[in-house]
């Protein structure tokens, strides 16, 4: 299976403290190494199969939020504890800002969610700006991009990481009808969430 970067060293560390715990209570120890398996498994990455239009899903989970105007049109993804947590590219094109913004940490899918933490990554494509907002969640305190500026990504493409729940959001300029729903499932790098033809 493979897993997102760091978690190895996620997994070494809960390893050590179950041992060292162990010796002190084996009850703390179990408890301890049972988490093992769980962050194991909560940063499973995947591979995934775009398909060969469309602007993608850049994350696991549900539409929490559709926002759309003649000027805009904003869809976030609420993610899950169980939902993949890795973050993909909805577009192609060239990344123009990874901008970290410090704020709260409150609950991903509740309106004060929009002060939150978060990463902004803003991709520049043939049709325009499309800004990537990467939203960390109340449990979740890191967000991991994987782009730097300059860097040209392909659809689907991974990006980045958030660290135990949170929130990914596509803004797009322009009035393009969402192809999906509030409460639709969807998958990064293969669900579409504006339909392009």
């Amino acid at each position: 299976m493979q897993l997102t970067p760091g978690t190895y060293r996620q997994v070494g560390v809960l390893a050590a403290i179950a041992v060292i715990a162990g010796l002190a209570d084996w009850r703390v120890g179990v408890a301890t190494a049972v988490a093992v398996p769980l962050v194991i498994w909560f940063h499973r990455d995947p591979d995934r199969d775009p398909p060969a239009e469309g602007v993608l899903a850049p994350a696991d989970g549900r539409i929490s939020v559709i926002d759309h105007t003649a000027e805009h049109t904003r869809i976030g993804t609420f993610m899950n504890v169980t939902d993949v947590h890795v973050n993909r590219a909805p577009v192609e094109g060239t990344v123009t800002a990874v901008t970290h913004r410090p704020g709260a940490n409150r609950p991903a899918f509740s309106k004060d969610s929009d002060r939150n933490e978060r990463v902004e990554i803003v991709i520049e494509t043939d049709d325009g700006e499309v800004q990537v907002i990467l939203i960390a969640g109340w449990f979740a305190r890191r967000i991991h991009p994987y782009v730097t500026e300059g860097q040209r990504v392909a659809r689907g493409e991974r990006i980045g990481h958030i660290s135990y729940g949170s929130r990914a959001d596509v803004v797009l300029s322009g009035g393009d009808e969402p192809a999906v729903q509030r409460g639709t499932r969807v998958q990064a790098g293969e669900s579409v969430l504006i339909d392009r033809r």
